[in-house]
Parts: structure tokens; sequence; C-alpha cells
């Protein structure tokens, strides 16, 4: 008899190995991130745990085994929603593994941009005393949490820490704990004048493409701080670029762009108010363990019992 087979192109430790082998002992599993591991396997491979451009062709033609994939990023904007949508595959995501230290990301760049950190690390480097007129805390600002998920709660939490005052947009408009006021995407212009602090953790979506533009960063106050860790599609680049330019905002922080590896040619690099990093704000120690522990092994056991993989498990009308 056949064995069932899972395909897990993630390098992933012997632990964790031994732990997804206690939840389907009668399986085979494959595991490696190298195309040379999983190749060969995935055409007959009834789930896939962490998805390569270069399955597609194999895992969607007809005569695939394909059943399920578990994502091993928060977002699935970059996948074949469509087509997989078509073939009734499962679709599941790692959201809520990023949410510790995306959150720490969101505000180790808010602190640095409010008290002039990366200032003073180029004055060092240069051996400058400069106080760079410092004049700025964040204690018992206002912050615009654009996306209420796991990193957005979470967001919120530490906000209440420094006494925050935080609003919060989702499309439901549902309430949330930490979450002083509510809104729906509908009302985002009518909050941003009321921001000191505007954060983007929404998924890229067809509704969420450029849903921040000139419009929003012309709504916002000059004193203001701007951070994306999300993804930069979901803000008009180059109306961020010139909201910087004729100092609208006070700076950003963004960690996503709308081409990565972001060009050598973009304005954003030369901006003194602005922090740039390399999509890294959700990489941590504990990332693989969590997707595994949290949400694929549960999966699993849901799985093999005969019913839908209920953790993260996409809308495909909404795409995330």
């Amino acid at each position: 008899m056949t064995k069932r087979k899972i395909v897990i192109a993630e390098n992933l430790n012997q632990d964790l190995l031994r732990l997804i082998k206690e939840a389907i002992p009668d399986w085979e599993i494959i595991a490696g991130k190298e195309k040379k591991s999983w190749e060969n396997h995935v055409h007959d491979a009834e789930v896939i745990a962490g998805w390569k451009k270069e399955m597609e062709s194999p895992c969607l033609a007809s005569e695939s085994n394909l059943q399920w994939i578990q994502s091993w990023s928060a977002g699935v904007d970059s996948y074949p929603l469509d087509a997989i949508a078509e073939k009734n595959i499962h679709l599941t995501s790692a959201n809520g593994v990023h949410a510790f230290p995306i959150s720490e990301t969101i505000f180790g760049l808010m602190l640095a941009l409010t008290r002039k950190i990366h200032t003073y690390v180029q004055n060092q480097k240069l051996k400058q005393w400069n106080h760079a007129g410092l004049n700025l805390e964040m204690h018992e600002k206002t912050i615009g949490i654009l996306g209420i998920g796991a990193i957005g709660k979470e967001t919120a939490k530490i906000a209440k820490a420094f006494g925050m005052k935080v609003i919060g947009v989702r499309h439901s408009g549902k309430p949330e704990q930490n979450v002083d006021r509510m809104v729906t995407t509908d009302y985002l212009n009518e909050i941003l004048p009321a921001c000191d602090y505007v954060a983007v953790t929404l998924p890229l979506t067809k509704d969420t493409y450029h849903l921040f533009g000139e419009e929003q960063f012309n709504l916002m106050k000059q004193s203001s701080f701007f951070i994306n860790i999300a993804r930069g599609e979901i803000v008009d680049e180059k109306a961020l670029i010139d909201a910087l330019d004729n100092n609208n905002i006070a700076g950003a922080g963004l960690d996503v762009f709308e081409t990565e590896p972001l060009e050598r040619e973009s304005p954003l690099w030369d901006f003194e108010n602005v922090i740039i990093t390399p999509h890294s704000a959700g990489s941590n120690e504990h990332y693989d363990k969590r997707v595994v522990s949290d949400i694929l092994i549960p999966n699993l056991l849901s799985y093999t019992n005969g019913e839908k993989p209920s953790i993260n498990l996409v809308d495909f009308s909404k795409g995330y």
C-alpha cells in the first residue's frame, strides 16, 4: 500500500521532524529546502508545507495528488490563488508566527525615529557630539494601526504600555482588546489627522493595493511617523517619497517596498528621517518551531481525522 506523502520544503532540525513524524507516523515525509530534495516528490504529494514557485506546474497539473498547502509565510499574495481555489486545494498560512518579532520591529522603528537613535548612530560613525534637536516622546501619543490581526493586536498591547491611544482599522470594524476606537477602512481618512504614528500591518489584496497614497499622506500630521512592515504595494511609493520630500510627515520606518530589493536609485535611501530594513521584520529564532508546533501539526491532526485544516485557512474570496 502506497504511503501518504507530505513534502516539507524547508530545512527543519531533527527535533521538529520528530514531532511531525509522531503526528503522522504512517506517512512518508520528504524534507529539505533545496529543489533536489523535493522535485521528484511534489507531483504525488498529498500535502506540501513551504511552497516554492517551481512547484506550480507539477502541483496544479490534472494528475496531481495535492490536497493541501501549508504556507511557510503569513502572506499568500504571491501564490496562484485562483488556480489553487479552482482545484479545491486547501491553503493555510503562517499568520500569527510573526506577532512578536514584527511588533518589536514596529516599536523599534517608532522609538528610533522618535528618540533619533538612527541619527545618533550616524553621528557616532562621524564622531560628532550633536544633540540633533531631540524633543519628542511616544508616551500618551496616538497610534493608528491598519490591520488588527495577530501583529496588530500585539502592537496595540505594547502601545498600551506606553499609555498610547490606539485607533484600529480593520475590514469588519469588530472591537478588539487594547484598541480604544475601531473603524472600518471606509473611515481611514477620518482618523489619520489624529494619529502621531501610523503602522501598516495589512495583508496585500486587491482591496489594499495602494490603499495608502497621496490623499492619505496629506491628511497626516507633519509631526507624524509612518511605519510599513506589511507589503510595499499597499503604499503608493511615489506618494510616500513626495510626502517626505515636502515634509508632510516627520519620517518613516520601512521594511517592505514595491520593488525588492529596494533599487539603489531609490530616493528613499537618502532621507535622513527614513529607516530602511530589508524585509526582515518577521525574522526570529523561533520561526520554524512556531509554524510546526502552533500551525502545521494541529492542522495535520485535523486533516488526518478527515477534517479541513482549520488554523489560518485562507478565504480565497478575501485573499487571506
